[in-house]
């Protein structure tokens, strides 16, 4: 039995969760998987009924009982510095050392695309950003706050093994889904010292994968490349910060955020997957939001558990929904958010 632990979230979290669990248990029952999905109510409302994000050792039961976790987007305007949300999302992270955030880029159908004369074929690739280094790791300070020699500092660290572990997934990935380019993207030509190593790194790795071929980008110029030649890229890999904004530009290619899955991954650990939209707050409960992008975050969640062909049948139920314009009005259709989980749950079996 697999244990795949269910977090609705905030806002439109708990709506398009509600219909992406309404496809995973319908590729549970048509493929006879072996998932148990258990559902937990951490969220804005519990944080503000206890005060606790995540409560003490529920960590430590994901780690051990549980195959996956499925989030949905966390954000309330009741908690406006987001803290519950650290606390369950980044602290999953690096707390289950997640230090793959992989972010799939691939365009449905060219009618979503925002780029002039651009097809399907053409926006197809993945993104591997790292997760648990770079700025993102809150360490830094504020001397003098609010005072004219006010000093920020914030600071940003790399490590050998960290950059080593996601250029090597990157590689890995390549060779094992037919790629043959791995394209690595820094900003080397300022920040000299962590990204030199990112350099060194991704030179020494590629060494040992010499039927793929490498390139390199500055980061300003892997994102016009994005916009004005993207059917160049196939697998990137970066560091966290610069993953971050590169893969929302992808979202875009794609169609947007609603139909950008998300898996932050530890190979061979428990995992925790999550479409990358907010929760919208406005939105919420009215039956507007897009739930592909959380339909196709299953998908790469059941991926990840082995079950590639449930994982199959649940895209080629979204590209259904997309092809027929059974989808919601930011890409093109009319459906409301249940009406569209209603469709791609019948495509399946």
């Amino acid at each position: 039995m697999q244990k795949i632990a269910i977090i609705p979230g905030d806002g439109i979290g708990i709506d398009v969760t509600r219909e992406a669990v309404k496809v995973l248990r319908r590729a549970n029952e048509v493929f006879k998987l072996p998932l148990e999905l258990v559902e937990f109510e951490f969220g804005a409302d519990y944080y503000l009924k206890t005060g606790i994000g995540l409560p003490p050792g529920q960590m430590e039961e994901f780690r051990k009982n549980y195959a996956a976790v499925y989030l949905g987007a966390l954000g309330d305007p009741r908690i406006p510095d987001m803290r519950h949300g650290r606390e369950i999302l980044l602290g999953m992270r690096f707390d289950l050392d997640l230090y793959i955030n992989l972010r799939p880029v691939k365009l449905l159908n060219e009618r979503l695309c925002p780029l002039k004369d651009k097809t399907a074929k053409d926006v197809d690739f993945v993104v591997f950003r790292e997760n648990t280094e770079g700025p993102y790791i809150n360490a830094g300070g504020i001397l003098k706050k609010g005072t004219p020699d006010e000093v920020a500092t914030q600071e940003s660290y790399y490590t050998r093994k960290g950059v080593e572990r996601i250029i090597r997934a990157a590689f890995a990935y390549a060779k094992s889904h037919g790629r043959t380019r791995v394209t690595m993207s820094d900003k080397s030509n300022v920040l000299r010292y962590g990204h030199d190593l990112w350099q060194r790194v991704f030179a020494k790795v590629g060494e040992e994968y010499p039927e793929i071929e490498k390139d390199h980008f500055f980061v300003d110029a892997l994102v016009m490349k994005m916009v004005k030649n993207p059917e160049h890229f196939q697998v990137i890999v970066t560091e966290n910060m610069l993953g971050d904004i590169i893969t929302d530009l992808g979202a875009i290619l794609q169609g947007g955020l609603g139909m950008a899955g998300s898996g932050n991954i530890h190979p061979g650990q428990v995992s925790l997957f999550e479409p990358v939209h907010g929760s919208a707050p406005s939105m919420a409960g009215k039956n507007k939001a897009n739930p592909l992008a959380a339909i196709l975050t299953v998908a790469m969640m059941l991926d990840f558990l082995g079950h590639p062909q449930a994982a199959a049948a649940v895209e080629a139920a979204v590209q259904k929904a997309v092809d027929e314009k059974q989808v919601t009005a930011d890409v093109g259709g009319n459906l409301g958010t249940k009406e569209c989980g209603d469709f791609v749950v019948a495509q399946i079996g």
